[in-house]
């Protein structure tokens, strides 16, 4: 599944006002506004050379795209996020659309210029963007009271939506917009050029909010700007309330529904629009590219107009590079000084950026924000790259250039801080740690002052467990590795591809990509100066899948990449995606796979308290959407959106909410459907060989010969040798001492440090190339330190202290103890049980397995350091396992999200013994964890015990069936899990 509820938040509050999420307007019918000329025809190839097999199935993949009778776009030519009408994601309806599919649109059409020569393609789609989902003049009326001195005013965000309404905080300090002045100086007006995020198509909802059409002109006005999310990183999407853009308080409550989201004496009526950076910036990307072919082409002039729009577009874009209140970054309380110029500016693409105003232009006001929350998902520096670099794309801002230019170094440093052990990119990072300007833990690792995140900005699922998230990213810097060479670029991509590719199988009917991600630790605290390793940063593919979309954007990675370094592995792999997918997943209109939507569960969840699942509505509060569907406490996502019960896919979904079987879909999602499409294009265009592929690079270095010590000390070794060759080339050299790999070096030298004087070592040397193959060892070379002198370590490390067991089963035990202290370096532990080594760990953790049940261990720690000094012991902890369990008629799989402080997990029940009409899981907590929110049960929490009572659709529990429940919840620091489950009392097995 593609992003199950991923999304974009904007907890867009100012002067008035709340703003929303993600990117894209599609439009409809707007009877308002006058129709397109044309409306998506099916449209015939330029006459063109003709290109291989790769660009055949490319132009079969648009003509299916543009095909009216497909269904991918609306009668007026408006992207829908999907084909299916019956889908819930970030957008919660398949016909409405987002900037994110605009953007792809117009990455789609860029391709076909490039391979017809035909650009009227493209500069229709920018033009049916700027007219539906970018919000004309007459959308954001009050912009010229806008005041940059006095930008918006502070509300904080929280992290359940119970919390909400906001109250507005004039007291809290709000710094200057520094941008406002010249962007009207530039482009002589006070409006916004970028894309609101959200649109109904269909006008579903009937607020009927149409471009340029007035405000809310209701059922039938056609397409209609939109928002959902606005409460906090713990409403998904099955917790929204929808809402009009521009709301003029003819739905809703008696404040329209203002009054959900903000608190306020009074509340005036108001327009207001959410950005999604991510889109626009791709939309830019695309454009840059578009202009390099068409130039080529000799084309350049059929797209200058759209080039510059896209310039225009990346001016505006630069409110994304700012704190939500333009405040310093480094922020950690709401009485932080706000900024002054561009101290509020962390350059990054953040989440969101917004803008609003009265729709009374008699008493006129107007507001902008930023935001404070970075994902690495949403940086492109393509973009910024394109935007600082390229003569047709550099934006007219006074200070355009210069931010760009700032922001492709912060956010290649971004990626860098982020980047784990095994290669892949973890969450992001804040200025306004829960929303409010907080002060993070302590301990938190830190990005030019900001804290980091996991899963930054929403956590129901984790923004970050989404593999899709790592290749949309991980495209754009192999994008710019491709087009600029950027050394930062490759050094990224040299690591996160080999880690992608061992999780990859690119081939047969099986093919599969890695779906969702388990995230530990943190990175390093950034020093640009000298980056840290994140050694105990690390990334799990916990499971994998056959998402299309994803596949089409790894393909395109792993192209883009292996085009500029020659690398075939990577090359075979985006062919044999491509090709299995073709193979396989083909279909009538598209390409598809099938999905099982057991989420669709949620459908009709209520709150029962304010720590659950469901949709909140405070107390007191009723309104009605425009077909009459009510609002207040106790209703379903599904009692909002009614009209879901005539959707074709209604019966097979409320089988399953009676019981049935999870529904199947074979979703055509417009985003996924162009990224298959474009990269079948990009492989004819980069690859311009019919579709053949190098033989995979097998042959390894030669042997590195002439191995010998160029110096000595007591405490280190300096090696020569003379370089390998190899087919292909040498991109390094592996050193072993002994049979201990002790470094690598891109060079002919290494020093090795950390020796013991008077010591005899042997070495051997290995080199390797770029598709992973490594030489026979050189000839060993035995070097012995010189004498020690005065200079020899002789002082062992502190002893380990606070050891405790935080948990333990039937045969094992997890130990941890503070770190030890060394005058040179601690280089590991030592852990005994009884008198007996057991093993070794370079962290303050290590857990001993293969015990007895019911037996008692005794367990020491040992530091030591470099020179081989050993710590006295710590003090013994006496442990004992815990007792065989009789198994019981139950079996329970608990796993775990972990982020600083908190944590979601999951919870697989398996029903061994006889069907059950109700069931009570129980289970007890050992480091002070608390449950804060659960689904798919009614949890509640005493003391350190746990109990989940099933959910009134859930009850009937049958011999051998399963439930899957969760919680999300908060720990101080460490978070054992439970050893002991019970099911209506009797144990279970625990597995």
């Amino acid at each position: 599944m593609s992003g199950l509820t991923r999304r974009r938040v904007a907890w867009a509050v100012s002067a008035l006002g709340v703003s929303s999420l993600v990117a894209v307007c599609g439009m409809q019918p707007a009877l308002a506004s006058p129709a397109p000329a044309a409306a998506a025809p099916a449209v015939a190839p330029a006459a063109i050379e003709e290109g291989g097999e790769y660009q055949k199935r490319f132009l079969e993949m648009y003509q299916d795209i543009k095909d009216p009778a497909n269904g991918y776009f609306s009668p007026q030519g408006i992207p829908y996020h999907s084909v299916e009408t019956f889908i819930v994601e970030a957008p919660d309806y398949g016909h409405e659309t987002t900037s994110e599919a605009y953007s792809f649109w117009i990455h789609l059409e860029s391709a076909y210029g490039e391979a017809t020569g035909d650009w009227k393609p493209l500069n229709d789609a920018w033009a049916t963007m700027e007219r539906y989902m970018i919000p004309q003049a007459a959308d954001q009326p009050t912009n010229s009271f806008y005041k940059p001195s006095a930008p918006a005013s502070y509300a904080s965000e929280f992290n359940h939506p119970s919390n909400y309404p906001s109250a507005l905080e004039s007291g809290v300090s709000v710094g200057p917009d520094p941008i406002a002045a010249e962007l009207k100086a530039a482009h002589g007006t006070d409006d916004i050029y970028g894309m609101h995020w959200l649109a109904d198509v269909d006008n579903v909802y009937g607020f009927g909010a149409s471009p340029g059409a007035g405000c809310t002109n209701g059922p039938g006005a056609g397409t209609s700007y939109i928002n959902t999310f606005q409460r906090g990183p713990q409403e998904s999407v099955y917790e929204t309330i929808p809402q009009p853009s521009c709301d003029e308080f003819e739905f809703g409550g008696k404040n329209g529904f203002l009054d959900l989201f903000t608190k306020d004496a009074s509340y005036a009526k108001q327009w207001k629009y959410t950005n999604a950076p991510d889109a626009d910036a791709r939309a830019i990307d695309a454009i840059y590219w578009a202009n390099q072919w068409a130039g080529a082409q000799g084309k350049a002039s059929d797209i200058a107009g759209t080039v510059g729009k896209a310039s225009k577009m990346g001016d505006y874009l630069r409110y994304a590079l700012f704190d939500k209140y333009f405040k310093k970054i480094g922020c950690t309380s709401k009485s932080c000084a706000a900024g002054t110029g561009k101290d509020s500016a962390h350059y990054l693409l953040s989440w969101y950026y917004a803008w609003g105003g009265a729709t009374d232009s008699s008493a006129g006001w107007a507001w902008r924000i930023g935001s404070s929350h970075n994902h690495f998902g949403y940086q492109n520096p393509m973009a910024a790259w394109a935007l600082s670099t390229d003569a047709a794309l550099k934006p007219k801002g006074a200070t355009a250039v210069s931010d760009w230019s700032k922001s492709l170094e912060r956010q290649l440093e971004f990626y860098q801080w982020l980047q784990s052990a095994d290669g892949g990119i973890a969450g992001g990072a804040t200025n306004s740690w829960d929303g409010a300007y907080a002060t993070p833990p302590a301990g938190t690792s830190t990005f030019y002052g900001m804290g980091y995140t996991e899963a930054p900005v929403y956590n129901d699922p984790p923004s970050n467990s989404w593999f899709g998230m790592q290749v949309w990213s991980m495209e754009r810097i192999a994008q710019l590795y491709n087009a600029s060479g950027n050394p930062k670029a490759k050094a990224l991509l040299d690591k996160w591809v080999p880690w992608a590719l061992a999780h990859t199988k690119a081939s047969g009917a099986d093919w599969a990509v890695p779906s969702t991600l388990k995230w530990t630790g943190q990175p390093d605290t950034w020093n640009p100066a000298s980056p840290g390793t994140n050694a105990g940063l690390r990334v799990e593919v916990a499971s994998q899948g056959q998402d299309v979309g994803v596949a089409g954007a790894l393909a395109r990675t792993l192209m883009y990449y292996a085009a500029k370094a020659d690398h075939a592995e990577a090359q075979a792999a985006a062919k044999g995606l491509l090709d299995a997918i073709w193979t396989n997943n083909r279909d009538s209109i598209g390409v598809s796979t099938t999905e099982t939507r057991e989420d669709f569960k949620r459908l009709d969840d209520v709150m029962t308290s304010t720590t659950g699942d469901g949709v909140y509505v405070p107390a007191g509060w009723t309104g009605t959407m425009p077909n009459g569907d009510v609002i207040k406490p106790g209703v379903s996502f599904l009692d909002m959106r009614s009209f879901l019960k005539n959707d074709p896919a209604w019966p097979k979904v409320k089988a399953y909410l009676d019981g049935g079987p999870a529904p199947t879909f074979n979703y055509h999602r417009f985003w996924a459907q162009t990224a298959i499409a474009t990269a079948l294009a990009d492989y004819d265009r980069l690859f311009d060989d019919g579709g053949t592929v190098p033989p995979v690079d097998t042959q390894k270095p030669t042997v590195p010969t002439a191995l010998t010590s160029t110096a000595t000390t007591a405490t280190s070794v300096t090696l020569g040798w003379t370089a390998s060759t190899d087919d292909v080339r040498v991109t390094g050299y592996d050193v072993y001492r002994g049979t201990t790999r002790v470094g690598s070096a891109t060079g002919t030298t290494y020093t090795d440090t950390g020796l013991t004087a008077a010591t005899a070592y042997s070495y051997t040397v290995r080199a390797k190339d770029a598709a992973g193959n490594v030489s026979d060892p050189s000839t060993a070379l035995s070097v012995t330190t010189n004498e020690g002198g005065g200079t020899i370590d002789t002082t062992p490390p502190s002893t380990p202290l606070g050891l405790v067991s935080p948990s333990k089963t039937t045969t094992s035990v997890a130990l941890t103890w503070q770190p030890s202290t060394d005058d040179v370096a601690v280089t590991g532990y030592d852990v005994y049980r009884g008198t007996t080594r057991v093993g070794s760990t370079t962290t303050t953790s290590y857990s001993d397995t293969g015990l007895t049940a019911s037996t008692a261990y005794s367990y020491t720690v040992r530091a030591k350091d470099a020179a081989g000094n050993v710590s006295t012991p710590s003090a013994a902890l006496s442990v004992t396992t815990s007792p065989e369990v009789t198994p019981g008629a139950c079996k329970v799989t608990y796993t775990t999200s972990d982020w600083n402080s908190g944590f979601t997990a999951s919870v697989k029940v398996t029903n061994t013994g006889a069907a059950l009409s109700s069931w009570k899981l129980g289970f007890s907590f050992a480091g002070g964890q608390r449950v804060q929110q659960g689904w798919s049960a009614v949890w509640s929490q005493s003391g350190t015990a746990v109990t989940a009572d099933n959910a009134p659709w859930n009850g009937n529990l049958s011999a051998g069936g399963t439930i899957d429940v969760g919680f999300n919840g908060s720990h101080t620091g460490q978070n054992p899990k439970p050893t002991a489950f019970t099911l209506n009392g009797a144990p279970c097995t625990v597995g």
